[in-house]
């Protein structure tokens, strides 16, 4: 037997159709409202920062202003005043901290043989210790190898010869000029012992 539908308006699934359009009107109502719940939050967000970029704003001129005035109100000799009174204070505080015994350590253990430190004047400049050195030797060598143990091991750094010449019996009278770097450890053990030993 043969089947076949001959109506005019063919049959279909209007139920699983309505159910279809329902569901999708409903995911679309959806993410209608999740997006404008988003919109509405980023937009107070915006607000609320955009307020504290404001505040920022004035804040940052208040204190540009207040520090205008600062500087107008400085005194200039007072200024100079302090910053004379603090640069004395440190070099009171750097004299303080130097230590002779140390120096003197330091120079005994790199003095050669027969050279002898005939003066010492210590200074500080720009926060480094300056160290003039008067030396007196039988040779120009002895000289240079007292400048190479200061500087290896003495606590010495840009020794330089400011001033050199032969006296009337011969030797070598050396004025020398070097950075003195107290604390430094290179004139540790081995230098105390060379001390101890002598």
């Amino acid at each position: 037997m043969l089947r076949s539908n001959l109506s005019t308006r063919p049959f279909y699934n209007e139920r699983a159709v309505g159910a279809l359009l329902v569901v999708f009107a409903i995911v679309v109502a959806a993410m209608t409202l999740f997006n404008v719940s988003r919109l509405v939050g980023l937009s107070a967000r915006h607000s609320e920062l955009r307020s504290r970029i404001e505040t920022a704003d004035r804040r940052a001129g208040e204190l540009r202003a207040q520090a205008a005035r600062a500087r107008a109100s400085v005194d200039a000799v007072t200024l100079d005043r302090v910053t004379r009174a603090t640069r004395e204070a440190n070099l009171l505080i750097d004299r303080r901290t130097f230590s002779w015994t140390d120096l003197f350590n330091r120079l005994e253990a790199t003095l050669p043989p027969d050279a002898r430190v005939t003066a010492i004047d210590p200074s500080v400049e720009e926060g480094r210790f300056i160290v003039t050195l008067g030396v007196l030797a039988r040779s120009v060598d002895q000289v240079d190898a007292f400048i190479e143990a200061l500087e290896k091991n003495g606590g010495f750094a840009d020794v330089l010869v400011r001033e050199e010449r032969t006296d009337d019996e011969g030797q070598i009278v050396a004025s020398l000029e070097g950075v003195y770097l107290p604390g430094h450890e290179a004139a540790s053990a081995e230098l105390r012992g060379k001390v101890r030993a002598r």
